[in-house]
């Protein structure tokens, strides 16, 4: 006959066919000191309280982890040297206003070309998209002295962003001064027709009102301001020549003293800043077309913004900055400024075709209306390449023309 298993202290065992699950209860001996817990594991009592008292702490460290606001600065080390570390991990979660990129866009904008029919939408288009537009009254002020550049520099990156800055001013190279370099945008047009709108801008201002260039211009002479544009030009006065010719290369090249004189280095710095530091580089003449891609470009600024320009209210806006009393110059007198603005050409001829090149990565063609009446005796450029409109386009471009006659 089988005998019953004895426990150890005497008398049956109780549990002939094993402890139970929890282990025995207190006073029943040194036999519950090994507690099968599962076929495969068994554990002491002493692991068992090691492995409570590990789970205590992980508790007390989370939440001393969340009462603190963030992990403690060993954590941060450990992380960054195993390369493990996170922006999230050492910084906390990005702050509920998400931004656009970019969020920093600066369009220093070069003088008569089309300045202020972008401004005009942009003031539109800041209280709909609600980005913050920053503008400056300084108009004529665009070489700075290097701590003008930091003071510029600091006040413009403080802006509250998203932002969009626009000022006259020559290219500033924000990271030399040890900040984030914005987003570049600017608009350039044919430079014999810039000089022609200024010429006559300074002395007639425009439709804004007859005054508007006795505001701009007290100073100027009457026989300076009624100066014939032909005897300007042929008898070299200073305002129409270098190096005051050397106009829309600068905004480009910045504002290193060379950036002022007429020639290779400065173009060739133009050309560099043009590739590195500009999104988009659009040509007057083609103003629809730049008002489309900046559209796809940066569509938290300019969403939308060929309705708005396409808006009759907007166009009668835009009518009253066409400069008046422009008259054309001599066919001599043209043949002159086109010689003593090659370099001027050459970047135009060469931003020209970056911006064609640009618009054809996005399938789009050359559509604008016919240019403005230019003199025959024009030096024809060989990246003339806009397809004529039909007939029925004309009517809804004329606004363009009247941009153009600035």
């Amino acid at each position: 006959m089988k005998k019953k298993q004895q426990h150890p202290g005497g008398g049956a065992d109780p549990w002939p066919h094993g402890a139970p699950l929890g282990g025995a209860p207190p006073g029943l001996g040194s036999w519950k000191r090994r507690v099968p817990l599962l076929p495969f594991l068994r554990f002491s009592l002493r692991d068992y309280g090691f492995c409570m008292a590990t789970l205590l702490v992980f508790c007390l460290g989370s939440l001393l982890y969340q009462l603190s606001g963030g992990p403690p600065r060993f954590l941060l080390d450990l992380r960054q040297y195993l390369g493990n570390s996170t922006y999230l991990d050492d910084h906390g979660p990005p702050p509920s206003k998400v931004l656009p990129f970019p969020s920093q866009v600066v369009y220093n904008r070069v003088g008569k070309c089309g300045s202020r029919t972008v401004v005009l939408l942009l003031r539109i288009l800041s209280e709909k998209h609600g980005f913050n537009l920053v503008t400056s009254d300084i108009h004529n002020k665009t070489r700075l002295t290097k701590n003008e550049q930091m003071e510029l520099i600091k006040n413009i990156s403080t802006a509250e962003q998203p932002y969009l800055f626009t000022r006259h001013v020559h290219f500033l190279n924000f990271s030399r001064f040890g900040g984030d370099q914005p987003v570049y945008i600017n608009i350039i047009r044919d430079p014999v027709n810039r000089f022609l709108s200024n010429y006559f801008f300074r002395r007639f201002g425009d439709w804004r009102g007859e005054q508007n260039h006795m505001i701009r211009t007290p100073s100027m002479r009457q026989e300076e301001r009624y100066l014939d544009i032909n005897e300007c030009i042929l008898e070299n006065y200073p305002e129409c020549s270098n190096p005051r010719l050397f106009y829309i290369i600068p905004y480009f090249c910045g504002q290193h003293p060379r950036c002022r004189e007429p020639g290779e280095w400065a173009l060739e710095r133009a050309k560099l800043n043009v590739n590195e530091n500009f999104l988009l580089v659009g040509i007057l003449e083609e103003l629809e077309d730049v008002l489309l891609l900046l559209e796809r470009f940066l569509p938290h600024y300019f969403k939308g913004v060929l309705s708005i320009y396409k808006d009759p209210e907007h166009r009668k806006l835009g009518n009253m900055t066409v400069t008046v009393k422009k008259t054309v110059p001599s066919p001599e007198a043209v043949q002159i400024l086109y010689q003593r603005m090659r370099y001027e050409y050459e970047f135009y001829h060469y931003v020209k075709e970056q911006f064609h090149l640009l618009k054809r990565k996005f399938g789009l063609k050359s559509h604008v209306s016919k240019p403005p009446l230019r003199p025959h005796f024009f030096i024809p450029t060989p990246l003339e390449t806009e397809e004529p409109v039909d007939d029925e386009e004309q009517d809804d471009e004329k606004w363009l023309e009247d941009i153009y006659k600035r």
